[in-house]
């Protein structure tokens, strides 16, 4: 099948942007002017910066995100909200009735193909990493001032126990739940519209066309697509620190392997090299096959722990967890008058940031897999689809790992949350049911092919955003920007670890959150000008 294209609007274009109109083409390559050039430049110089004042750069990276996340946590979090309203707004909204790509396009994949690859670009390897830790995390620590259910001695305080577990997956899945996947939606949608109805280029400026007109094609697009990439490639690369730290803590736990700085070079080096590969395959033959493949894994590893862990626990138990984040919705989004500091910006203020710099490639993603469906179906689907799927997971990886400690005692996870050891707790929960050795490398194997899918779809996402919209340019742009997504990530790992990498993703993300608010304006003015 070929790549979806992107003059389809419904009518005579009113602009006279072309994808790839800026483009310089050198020794082969067809490039945007300037934005390829001052992202390529920045991205290269940051690399080689952190590499040679690794030991400056940890410090100066953790005290930027104290500062970010205590100063404008009301801001992530109130953006957040209007996200989410504004998707449910165009949901009861008559505009939900526009189909995208115009009233006679059909869905360029069938619902299957879909889903797969919304799930595994979205959140693949943040649900392998923070599937367990984050709820034992979280009933160690509740949130909304819910006590601890842990005593001074280490024990457990029975009385607590019960608020302490509501709480802790009402959280986990706030996290998890709507609000990320209509940041998501949110991007996909203007994009979608931009391309697909109005016949402007996949570039993350064209969003903003109804806002700014033909001014789009100057420094002010120009700005734009630059952060876009800045975003795009610092969330990668936190996600993939993150698969990098995790795959090797168990390559260790299983076989032994030493967690040392070289492993972590030659790891996130040996999964970038098969990235590339992935590259060179193309959509469908690379990301669309990789992203099946990995959805049958995850759904054997969730139906093992379904089966053999506390099964009828976690079956009402994802009834329960789901009331349980409706019902503290409105505490957990409140932007003001909170006394949970550590959660609010240790916790939300850094997934808010994350999400939103991971908006541009994901929502660029979605944007190209999405065309022929209405924009109610488009949201329903994006929102409601992955966020249940989000539940049973966390319901089943985190409540399992609160059985074994509450119920049968075990230390396991609860060591790992204690000395926060983050990429140990999935393979300590695996390890007291049966089969552990098989299901910790199926872990592993799930990490290391959601790295790809994400290096593959963000280089993807880059490459066309620096090809100035085009979706056919030269493999070898996608190559360089897969490799880089590898460096960045190597730098950020050995100059401070996942705090520099955690820093990283909300430097980004806060200002393309304030991008993200005056996006949903230029969103509404486009599909108020199309047919219903």
């Amino acid at each position: 099948m070929t790549e979806p294209k992107t003059s389809v609007a419904t009518e005579e274009p009113e602009h006279n942007l072309e994808a790839g109109q800026d483009n310089v083409q050198v020794m082969g390559l067809d490039i945007h002017n300037p934005v390829f050039f001052i992202s390529a430049i920045v991205i290269v110089g940051f690399v080689i910066v952190t590499l040679i004042f690794r030991e400056s750069v940890g410090p100066a990276l953790g005290t930027l995100r104290v500062w970010l996340t205590s100063t404008f946590d009301w801001l992530f979090i109130i953006a957040g909200n209007l996200f989410v309203l504004f998707c449910l707004v165009l949901v009861v909204s008559p505009l939900g009735k526009v189909r995208i790509g115009g009233a006679g396009a059909v869905p360029d994949y069938g619902y299957g193909g879909w889903f797969a690859m919304l799930f595994a670009a979205g959140m693949g390897i943040g649900l392998m990493f923070f599937g367990v830790l984050e709820p034992m995390y979280h009933f160690n620590n509740p949130p909304l001032g819910i006590a601890s259910p842990i005593g001074p001695d280490g024990a457990l305080i029975a009385e607590n126990v019960e608020a302490a577990r509501e709480a802790a997956m009402a959280a986990t899945i706030f996290h998890w739940g709507l609000h990320p996947w209509a940041i998501y939606a949110v991007v996909a949608l203007s994009l979608a519209l931009a391309a697909y109805n109005k016949g402007l280029p996949l570039s993350v400026r064209s969003a903003f066309y109804p806002i700014f007109g033909d001014r789009i094609r100057g420094w002010i697009g120009h700005c734009i697509d630059i952060l876009a990439v800045f975003a795009t490639l610092f969330g990668l690369a936190t996600s993939l620190g993150f698969g990098a730290e995790q795959a090797l803590a168990g390559l260790n736990f299983l076989y032994g392997v030493p967690v040392t700085d070289t492993a972590k070079v030659i790891l996130i080096a040996g999964i970038t090299g098969i990235a590339l590969l992935s590259v060179v395959a193309g959509l469908d033959a690379g990301v669309k096959r990789l992203s099946e493949i990995n959805m049958v894994l995850a759904v054997l590893l969730l139906a093992f722990i379904i089966l053999l862990g506390p099964t009828g626990e976690l079956v009402t138990g994802f009834f329960a967890n789901t009331a349980a984040y409706v019902t503290n919705l409105p505490a957990l989004s409140n932007p003001f008058g909170r006394t949970d500091d550590e959660f609010v910006h240790g916790w939300t203020t850094f997934y808010w940031a994350w999400w939103i710099s991971w908006s541009p490639f994901v929502g660029m993603f979605i944007a190209r897999i999405s065309r022929g469906r209405t924009v109610r179906e488009f949201i329903v689907c994006v929102l409601l689809v992955p966020s249940l799927a989000s539940i049973v997971w966390m319901t089943a990886f985190g409540g399992t790992a609160m059985n074994e400690f509450i119920a049968n005692g075990y230390q396991g996870v609860q060591e790992t949350v204690v000395a926060y050891k983050p990429e140990l707790s999935l393979f300590r929960m695996l390890e007291p049911l049966p089969l552990a050795g098989i299901t910790s490398l199926i872990g592993i194997v799930l990490v290391i092919v959601f790295f790809v899918t994400s290096s593959d779809s963000g280089s993807l996402v880059i490459d066309t955003i620096t090809a100035g919209g085009k979706v056919d340019a030269p493999v070898a742009q996608r190559v360089f920007w897969a490799t880089f997504e590898g460096l960045v990530a190597i730098a950020l790992l050995l100059g401070g670890g996942l705090a520099a990498l955690q820093a990283s993703a909300i430097a980004t993300g806060f200002p393309f959150a304030i991008l993200l608010m005056l996006m949903m304006v230029a969103t509404w003015k486009a599909l108020r000008t199309e047919p219903k």
